[in-house]
Formats: C-alpha cells, sequence, structure tokens
C-alpha cells in the first residue's frame, strides 16, 4: 500500500529560485499542452490527450525548452494532464454534466520523480534537474517517516508561498500476533458529522466519540480573521487593470501564508481523528468498519452558510483518509447508506423528527440516547450496497469514550487562548475581578491613595523621602 507524507524544504534563496524556475517551467509544460489542443480544436481535429503521444510531442521540442525542468519532470506534467483529461471524460459519460476538462493555464504545477531519479540522503534530496546544469540539493525540515529502500517518488510543490515535498512510500500492511489481528466478524459502524467527525459504535455495547469542536473553532477563526483582513485593506486594493504596490503584494503574500497555514491544521487534525479510530478499532479487533456515506446532501442547496458548513466538512477527505488508515491496520471499510439513521428510532424503528442537540428522544416509546451513536449503531446493521432500511437488531453502545481531535489548534490546549482571537479589553470586557477584602479587617487589597500636602507655603516643595 502507497502512503505519502508532506514535508517542509529548507532552502537558500539561490535553492529557493531554482525550485520555484522547475514549477513555472511544469506551468509552461502544461500551457503548451492547452495551446497544442486549442490549435487541433480550431482546425477541427482530435484533442491531443494520450500520455504516449504527449510524450512524442515533448520529444520532438528539443533539449532545454524547459529550462531546468528534465524530461522525467515533464513527462509527469503530462500525465497528470492526461489523468485529468480521462477522468472529466468518465464523469460526463455517466451522465455528470458538471465535470470539465483541464483548460485553465496554471502558473506552478507540481513536479514529481520516480524511484531512481532522486537520490535521498538523511535530510538531503537531490532534485533531478536538466542535462549540463548544476545539481540541485535541497534540505527537509524534519525526517522522512519511511525507510529509504520503499521511498517510490517524491513531488515538489508550493502550497501558501512555501516549498513542499511530498514523499510517497510504498509500506506493507500491520501484522500481528496470533489471537490478536482484527476479527472481520466484529462489525463497527461509524457515523460521519461536523461536530463530531467520527462516531463509532462497536459489537460488543462500545461506542467511540471523537470532538471536532476545535477543528469547527479553527474555520470560524480563520473566517473572521479573514474578514477582517479585508475590510482593513479594502481601500488600498488596486482598481482592475492596475498595478498593485509593493504593500499589496506583501498583504497578498501574507494572506497566502495565513491560508496555507490553516489548511495545514485542519489536515492535521483530520488525521490524528482518523487516527484515533483506527487505534480504538485494533483494540476493540474490530475487522469490518461500516461508514455512512452522506455525500448525497451536497447535491442539495440550503442557502449559503449551510453550504458554507458543507464545504468545511471536507466529507471525501474524511473517507479518504479513514480509508488509507484502516486498510493499513488491515481493516476493511464498507460504505453503505446512511439516509434516515440520525431520525429513526432503534426501539421502536419510527421516524421522530430530527433533533437539533446531539440527544435523540422517541416521543413513542420514551427512547432516549445520544443522535450521533444511534447513527453509527444503525449504520453497523446495514448491508453495503442494501436500501435504507436496518435488517438486523441494532446494539446501542453502553460504553463511550471521549476522545478531542486537534490538540495542536490554538485555543485547544491548556490556555484555551487563540491569538487571532482579541484581548479581553477589547471587547468591552471590565476585566478580572479584584478579591473581595479580608472580612476579619486587616489592610486594604485596595492601592493606596496619594496623600498630597495641603500645609505647605506658597513657593515651598513638597518633601518626599527617598
Amino acid at each position: 500500500m502507497h502512503r505519502t507524507a508532506r514535508v517542509a524544504v529548507r532552502v537558500t534563496p539561490g535553492q529557493r529560485r531554482r525550485c520555484f524556475g522547475l514549477l513555472r517551467s511544469a506551468g509552461d509544460v502544461w500551457a503548451c499542452v492547452l495551446e497544442v489542443n486549442a490549435w487541433r480544436r480550431r482546425r477541427g481535429g482530435a484533442p491531443l490527450v494520450g500520455y504516449q503521444r504527449l510524450c512524442r510531442e515533448l520529444s520532438g521540442s528539443g533539449p532545454g525548452t524547459f529550462g531546468d525542468l528534465d524530461t522525467t519532470g515533464a513527462r509527469s506534467v503530462l500525465r497528470r494532464f492526461s489523468d485529468a483529461w480521462f477522468a472529466a471524460a468518465k464523469r460526463r459519460q455517466a451522465g455528470d454534466v458538471s465535470a470539465r476538462f483541464p483548460r485553465r493555464r496554471r502558473g506552478l504545477v507540481p513536479v514529481r520523480w520516480y524511484h531512481g531519479t532522486f537520490t535521498l540522503d538523511g535530510r538531503r534530496v537531490r532534485v533531478p534537474t536538466a542535462r549540463g546544469t548544476s545539481p540541485l540539493w535541497v534540505r527537509l525540515a524534519r525526517e522522512v517517516p519511511y525507510p529509504v529502500e520503499q521511498v517510490r517518488s517524491v513531488t515538489l510543490l508550493c502550497e501558501g508561498g512555501r516549498l513542499f515535498l511530498d514523499v510517497t512510500a510504498e509500506v506493507p500492511v500491520a501484522v500481528y500476533p496470533p489471537g490478536e489481528q482484527p476479527d472481520p466478524g466484529r462489525v463497527a459502524g461509524v457515523d460521519l458529522g461536523i461536530i463530531h467527525p467520527y462516531a463509532v459504535a462497536g459489537p460488543r455495547g462500545e461506542g467511540l466519540l471523537v470532538s471536532g469542536r476545535a477543528i469547527r473553532a479553527e474555520h470560524r477563526m480563520h473566517l473572521a480573521d479573514t474578514k477582517a483582513r479585508r475590510r482593513a485593506v479594502a481601500r488600498r486594493t488596486p482598481k482592475p487593470g492596475q498595478k498593485g504596490s509593493r504593500r499589496w503584494r506583501k498583504y497578498r503574500r501574507r494572506a497566502r501564508l495565513v491560508e496555507g497555514r490553516h489548511r495545514r491544521r485542519v489536515r492535521q487534525a483530520q488525521h490524528e481523528a482518523a487516527r484515533t479510530v483506527v487505534s480504538w478499532a485494533v483494540e476493540q479487533r474490530v475487522g469490518v468498519l461500516h461508514v455512512g456515506d452522506p455525500r448525497g446532501v451536497l447535491d442539495l442547496a440550503a442557502g449559503r452558510r449551510h453550504n458554507l458548513r458543507l464545504r468545511q466538512w471536507q466529507i471525501g477527505r474524511l473517507l479518504q483518509v479513514l480509508t488509507d488508515k484502516a486498510t493499513l491496520a488491515g481493516i476493511t471499510v464498507h460504505l453503505v447508506d446512511e439516509r434516515g439513521t440520525s431520525s429513526t428510532c432503534p426501539a421502536c424503528r419510527r421516524r421522530i423528527p430530527k433533533p437539533r442537540g446531539r440527544t435523540l428522544s422517541c416521543p413513542h416509546c420514551a427512547f432516549s440516547g445520544h443522535r450521533d451513536l444511534v447513527a453509527a449503531a444503525s449504520i453497523a446493521t446495514r448491508v453495503p450496497g442494501g436500501g435504507p432500511t436496518t435488517p438486523a437488531a441494532v446494539v446501542l453502545p453502553e460504553v463511550v469514550t471521549h476522545r478531542r481531535a486537534g490538540r495542536h489548534l490554538p485555543g485547544a490546549g491548556r490556555s484555551r487562548r487563540d491569538p487571532r482571537r482579541p484581548p479581553r479589553a477589547a471587547r468591552g470586557s471590565v476585566g478580572p475581578r479584584r478579591p473581595a477584602p479580608p472580612t476579619g479587617g486587616g489592610e486594604s487589597l485596595a492601592p493606596k491613595a496619594r496623600i498630597h500636602n495641603t500645609h505647605r507655603k506658597p513657593g515651598e516643595r513638597q518633601w518626599t523621602p527617598h
């Protein structure tokens, strides 16, 4: 199984210029493919999208056409374009008219090099360049989490103005001692949500709730911070067609850095949440995870506020991260229909109004339980590929384990203080309360008042002891 780790790159100013030159050259390759296809489209010819044909077209351009970019890096761009084109064509053949072919230019395009073309020596990586150019060595911010012999490819990319290297390695599936491996007969249900990214109901009355309130707070604080920044610089915004000033370029660079940091924080919190679920499943020896697929709600227009919540939810990434980590641990993942699991009573099987809070109460049989855990228990009984019915009895969790995702997020640690939040005085608070004076007498806790000498003569200075 292949896994990818993103590692930051530490470079000198000269190395930074060369790395960005490689990314811009990859963007030139992408733009050339778009130009060739636009020319063929105007002539009424078939588009040039096959990987082999694109490689033959690249070889005809001659060496040195794209600066320091070597042939392997340029072919990785052609592979990316071909895969994107055929993926869009497959979606359109399936009836998805919203799928679009790749026809937009890109300034910076990631470049990938495969095993045997690069050199990995501890924290140093030799990036391949064109023939006749000086070698390019870059230093990583941390050690690669995989053995060198398992690394299969490296990808140079830019996110938020910073350079990163995606290291892909072939990792074997986990091996367990006899009697401790996951049991295929133990099935657990997983319900995806916003407040709780993962709610898991096990087969023996065990449950797990992973809180995502810190992730939701990170999204809200980042949105408020972005709006405040835009309001502050609105009057300095260049007019359409006007070149921006150096101050505007610095602001744009700072905005890209903040956006990239926000995305990395959320991505790390999602990985922590999925790792918590898989570790809990391994402890319970769960062999199969039935995950409710809520992607159908993305097609419903529910207003701009709720649409923003759904976009920040990132359902596809949660499913992909959980599937990758579960497969690596030897656990099978099946997607099932989750319709009605949060609004159906597990005791009397009647539909009830969807509650606003976390507690599901049935007015017919007086059942009460946690809404997400009830949904996870119902999902565990459903068959992959079946309808929205629950054929077996629902086993509700009796022992629930609570975990929190995103301990690294600002305001989620011991201090509970987000640096983006304004200080207490700016929010109109009167400040911390002073302790009450002692009731049994003694000296007052209030600051001493300044006593003026009113018995001095005119022109005489007041004497103060040193």
